[in-house]
């Protein structure tokens, strides 16, 4: 790497360096500790030094220096010794290793040397090396990686350093790194932890020895930070085989949050691909930096906290003060600003939100605060806009409903309903009263007193309006007029999978209520839920969504129930309505870690919460509508629309708490169950002026045992008070952690179910079955990290069958077979493999699941002979093969040619082998095999296909212990097998049957009598030089197959034992070599070896 030339004082300088090289004006020098000297104490303490040092003492361990002719230490520099006094020479160059700093010396030996001598002045000649470096240093800088961060020098040294220790490709970018101390076992070693797009990796060079550690970050399965005995704050990185504890960073919270967000990215990227369409931020990894991390960081945040749609990107945010007329006063607090919104939040939580739709607000800007004229606008004239529009769509679309379900389908309950109309008419003027102070637009200050009123509940007048606003959907609403009615005229009448499920739960959405026990109302669901699949057919339908959608229609309008689901869909609950619910399931793991932290009693007692995190999945997907009373459900949804996903967890806590005591003391999961099943069914609205809704989705309760009723804004109440204080921002950080676990443990399903497939097919033992599969794996991902998507490769789909979730291409397969392969061929392995890969392409789309390939292992590995003979056939032959052809039973499963009575001859009493005999008899019974044979055979192979048979088997041969005995007995095999092919040439050109053909062969061979006698003398060139033309030249497998069981050295070749396990260990530290520049076998036992976990 050059450097920006820099000045450095020589004086006691070599106790450090060693002068490798010189010339006229440049010296090479390499760093005690470093090369030939790191063996010696000295230089071992250099090293050391290196390494636990941080900023100014971290040196690269080789370097050039510019030095001028006429110095008087010059001379002394070049032998290695210094002389008094001192002298300042200049940094040009530096290196990681040899190699790298050579590459520097001859360039300057070519370009520079014989061109400095034409100057007369040393200030010249310093001069015109500087220019020329600093011109080098330009042009090298291929990206502007380096210069995008604060420290871009530094960045570019760590750089050059990061890719020589790891020799990962160019995609593989660094996006940052730190100074730390990794722990193995109670041995802290102090090193450098590099952090790129796709992993985690270390490096520490201490007292001599070396330590890299590599961890693929879609291999982390939890990421926490932590203490142990001797440290209170550390890193611990959990793989599923390892931990890893990381400690001593300069800034642990900045590198923590790093590693939380690049382990986040890349395993939504590459295992979650339901969101990686959706996200176009994940689809080209190599523009990840530092920067862009922290920025989606602040985006991601700024979305969840004001609930806003995914594409919407954070640009600015400041610090300033907002003028609220309400308290009469500036609100300290912070700007946020995006493409479509001005945001505003106060310092002090909960104080004063406001949300400004740039489409609808002029502004007006101050230098300490923002104010918006929104207030002028009152929620009659955004009401008027989207009635007007929807007058318009009425005439378009005459079908659709202009009014709630609830005002057509009224109910008033007949008890006590003076008391709860006056309740609701009290609610009405608070709410009144409210907007005359706080604005009653979307752009209202959202305080701590509409919070109360909230919980409190909304009334049944002003509840679809509220949540338009709090939602948000009212501005898409204002913004869209005309789509819904158009998508409800493109999506009637189209049949898919979303609308038969949708049919399906159309009569089982609320069916006790009487807006949904006509067709006005079910015609109304259907097309909401039908326009939203055709909008989205990522999700298209789920589950749930129709519960929610019919109590949606009760307080809005068709299309404004419509944009109500899309703003809880895709902004409020992400990733919740999807194949997998991943969303879903995180909030569940969220949850569980809440109940651990709010309730430990509760959490001690029942040891396993995942029961209870079953429990209350349908809570989180239907807001509480499926589990309780309707009239007390929908205080939930109040709460819901107006602070997010945080009601739903404060409330299942304040749930939790309230039946704490009878949970602890329940006998089993059953017992828990059906305790909060009584608890849902006695929680009741008094102040709702619906009549009382029986609810058909709660659990089924015993009622014989008494039970008090909850009041619902009781229990509201309760949750704001004592779980209200957790923040969007905590919640957001717990969403990460837990997003890894859930990610991975759909990872271990999908192995899991993989493993259960293959297993009964193979005898490969099931552990080193699933070694093989977590190899396979990171092939498949390894092409995802640095070759882009090839067209022929499928990003992992989670959707498709779980075998067919991961497949590799021919270059993959060919770079494990490499690895894993018992038949290693040399050079010829390559050939072997793609011609492998062919094979097992039955369908020939170019790519092949885990169980094909596992199932060829097997058959190298633990295949009797006649299997691994087969294999070997079929690879010489064309691969264009039919199922049955593939599937057909094999020929050594008759008696005629069982491996039980093998066709091993051997000398007796010093007489030579009588062959014609052997080879009439073999060719009789083929024949008789050839007329009861009722399947179909395998294609018979040519003269060329055979020859490269051969090749394969004298390949497969070299290095083994039996070499030369190995070669005699394939050279015998061989010569026999030419030789009927031969005959079976003639017989074919003359059309003789089976019976001459025999008679014939007997005949050839008496007149070849020298040939059969003295074979075992011929060699591998001598049967290739045999004169034989292809013509009709054919042999079968059978024939092939009888021959090698003629040699006791070729049998005991195909049945010894091999072992798989030692070379999936070897694989997995050497599987990433195969990826770094095209690295040979041979390199391979020579690459570092990597801990990969």
């Amino acid at each position: 790497m050059w450097l920006r030339p820099e000045e450095v004082l020589l004086k006691n300088a070599l106790r450090l360096w060693v002068t490798q090289k010189s010339s006229g004006y440049f010296v090479l020098q390499r760093r005690r500790g470093h090369g030939d000297g790191g063996g010696r104490f000295t230089g071992r303490l250099v090293g050391a030094l290196d390494a636990v040092l941080d900023s100014n003492a971290r040196v690269a361990p080789f370097r050039i220096l510019l030095q001028v002719p006429g110095s008087p230490v010059y001379s002394a520099i070049a032998c290695g010794e210094l002389l008094n006094g001192s002298e300042v020479y200049w940094a040009i160059a530096a290196g990681a290793t040899l190699e790298e700093i050579n590459q520097h010396w001859e360039w300057l030996e070519q370009n520079l040397l014989h061109t400095l001598s034409v100057f007369d002045n040393k200030e010249d000649i310093v001069s015109f090396v500087k220019g020329k470096v600093k011109a080098l240093i330009a042009e090298e800088t291929r990206s502007k990686v380096a210069e995008q961060e604060e420290d871009p020098e530094k960045f570019r040294e760590a750089l050059v350093k990061f890719e020589a220790r790891f020799n990962f490709p160019e995609a593989e970018k660094l996006i940052t790194y730190y100074s730390c101390c990794c722990w193995k076992g109670k041995v802290p070693r102090q090193g450098w932890l590099y952090l790129s797009i796709n992993h985690l990796c270390f490096y520490s060079f201490f007292l001599g020895k070396e330590l890299k550690l590599l961890v693929p970050w879609v291999d982390v399965q939890k990421l926490e930070r932590t203490s142990n005995v001797f440290m209170t704050d550390i890193i611990r990185i959990t793989t599923s085989s390892k931990e890893r504890d990381f400690s001593m960073f300069l800034n642990i919270d900045e590198a923590f949050r790093i590693m939380e967000q690049l382990a986040d990215v890349t395993l939504r990227r590459l295992l979650d691909n339901e969101i990686f369409e959706l996200d176009p931020g994940l689809q080209d990894p190599t523009q990840i930096t530092k920067r862009d991390l922290e920025a989606r960081a602040q985006s991601e945040f700024f979305r969840a906290f004001f609930r806003l749609p995914g594409k919407e990107k954070l640009h600015e945010v400041a610090d300033c003060s907002l003028w609220t007329p309400f308290s009469r006063c500036h609100t300290a607090g912070r700007m946020y600003t995006s493409d479509s919104y001005i945001c505003f939040a106060s310092k002090e939580s909960g104080c004063c939100n406001v949300l400004i739709p740039l489409r609808e607000n002029s502004l007006v800007f101050h230098s300490t605060c923002v104010f918006s004229d929104c207030e002028s606008q009152d929620l009659g004239m955004v009401a008027s806009q989207s009635e007007d529009k929807s007058e318009g769509e009425k005439e378009s679309s005459p079908l659709l409903n202009a009014e709630a379900l609830r005002s057509v389908f009224h109910q008033s309950g007949a008890e006590g309903s003076d008391f709860r109309m006056s309740r609701e008419q009290i609610k009405e003027r608070l709410w009144n009263d409210h907007f005359a102070e706080y604005g009653r637009t979307v752009c209202m200050f959202r305080t701590e007193k509409i919070r109360k009123l909230v919980a409190m509940g909304i009334p049944e007048s002003l509840r679809g309006k509220l949540w338009l606003l709090f939602s948000d959907a009212v501005t898409d609403l204002a913004s869209h007029p005309g789509y819904y009615g158009n998508l409800v005229e493109a999506s009637m009448g189209k049949c898919c999978m979303a609308t038969e499920e949708i049919e399906r739960d159309l009569h089982r959405s609320l069916p006790e209520h009487p807006a949904f026990q006509n067709e006005t109302g079910i015609a109304a669901l259907r097309r909401v839920l039908t326009a939203y699949a055709h909008r989205n057919p990522k999700i298209g339908y789920c589950q749930s969504m129709n519960i929610l959608t019919s109590v949606l229609l009760l307080y809005a309008k068709e299309e404004e129930a419509f944009w109500l689901l899309v703003a809880v869909c895709e902004r409020m609950l992400p990733d919740y309505f999807n194949h997998r619910v991943i969303g879903a399931q995180v909030d569940q793991s969220v949850f569980e870690e809440l109940i651990k932290e709010r309730l430990p009693e509760l959490a001690e007692h029942m040891k396993d919460l995942s029961t209870l995190a079953s429990i209350s999945l349908s809570w989180f997907l239907t807001l509480f509508l499926s589990i309780m009373p309707l009239e007390s459900a929908v205080n939930v949804v109040d709460c819901f629309f107006f602070d997010g996903i945080k009601a739903i967890f404060q409330l299942g806590l304040a749930i939790l708490e309230a039946n704490a005591a009878e949970l602890c003391n329940s006998k089993d999961d059953g017992h828990a169950l059906m305790i909060l099943s009584r608890f849902f069914d006695h929680i009741q609205n008094e102040e709702s002026p619906l009549p009382p809704i029986g609810n058909h989705h709660a659990f089924f309760s015993d009622d014989q045992e008494p039970c008090p009723v909850t009041e619902i804004a009781d229990l509201i109440r309760d949750s704001y008070e004592k779980f209200g204080d957790h923040s969007v921002e905590q919640i957001e950080h717990m969403r990460y952690k837990h997003r890894i676990r859930v990610l991975q443990s759909h990872e271990d399903t999908t192995k899991q179910n993989v493993l259960r497939v293959v297993i009964p097919d193979v005898s490969i033992l099931p552990e080193d079955l699933e070694e093989l599969y977590d190899l396979f794996k990171r092939e498949h991902l390894m092409s995802c990290y640095w070759q882009g998507m090839r067209p022929v490769i499928l990003r992992h789909d989670p959707s498709r069958p779980y075998a067919e979730q991961y497949r590799i291409d021919s270059q993959q397969f060919t770079n494990l077979y490499k690895l894993v392969s018992p038949w290693t061929c040399g050079e010829h392995t390559q050939i072997l493999a793609e011609r492998t890969f062919r094979l097992l392409d039955e369908n020939m789309d170019h790519l092949i699941e885990f169980k094909g390939f596992a199932s060829c292992l097997d058959v190298m590995y633990n295949g009797e002979m006649n299997e691994k003979i087969n294999l070997l056939y079929r690879l010489h032959i064309p691969p264009a093969l039919t199922e049955n052809e593939r599937h057909s039973q094999s020929p050594l499963k008759n008696p005629l040619l069982s491996t039980s009575r093998p066709l091993v001859f051997g000398k007796t009493n010093g007489d030579t082998i009588d062959y014609q005999k052997q080879l009439k008899q073999m060719l009789k019974d083929l024949a008789k095999e050839k007329d009861t044979k009722t399947e179909k055979a395998m294609p018979k192979m040519s003269q060329r296909e055979f020859i490269q048979f051969c090749k394969t088997l004298y390949s497969m041969f070299h290095e083994d212990p039996e070499e030369n005995s190995l070669y005699q007995a394939i050279a015998t095999v061989t010569t026999l097998l030419l030789q009927i092919g031969e005959v079976g040439q003639r017989s074919s050109s003359l059309g003789s049957g089976s019976d001459e053909f025999t008679e014939d062969v007997q005949s050839e061979a008496s007149d070849q009598d020298t040939v059969f006698t003295d074979t075992v003398k011929t060699t591998h060139k001598e049967t290739q030089s045999l004169p034989v033309t292809e013509g009709n030249w054919i042999i079968s497998f059978e024939q092939i197959l009888a021959s090698l069981l003629t040699e006791q050295s070729l049998v005991n070749f195909f049945e010894k034992p091999l072992e798989l396990k030692p070379k999936l260990e070897n694989a997995k530290q050497n599987q990433y070599c195969l990826k770094t520049n095209g690295m040979s076998d041979q390199s391979l036992a020579e690459h570092m070896k990597l801990n990969t976990q």
